[in-house]
């Protein structure tokens, strides 16, 4: 029986709901924290649902980022500058 009362009480919790500025909040109890920082919330029927968005792939991040302001140099032509170069 006791195993069944924990077991209820890792899924399921009764909070309760307040105001932030214009927003209704709720506390998440430490037993439901998410890993993330960031998250999906919809709604399905009267359930909200709040998901932890997955990490971004190496492909995403790399596109997240802005242009470089400078060019690299052309480290070809310092390459044709060695062959030049006796030994």
């Amino acid at each position: 029986m006791a195993y069944a009362i924990m077991a209820l009480m890792s899924t399921e919790r009764h909070v309760r709901l307040f105001r932030n500025g214009r927003n209704q909040a709720v506390r998440i109890p430490r037993e439901f924290e998410l890993e993330t920082q960031d998250a999906v919330m919809r709604k399905e029927g009267s359930k909200i649902i709040i998901e932890p968005v997955a990490p971004l792939g190496l492909i995403a991040l790399l596109a997240s980022f802005s242009p470089m302001p400078d060019q690299f140099p052309d480290v070809d032509k310092a390459l044709t500058k060695l062959d030049d170069i006796e030994l």
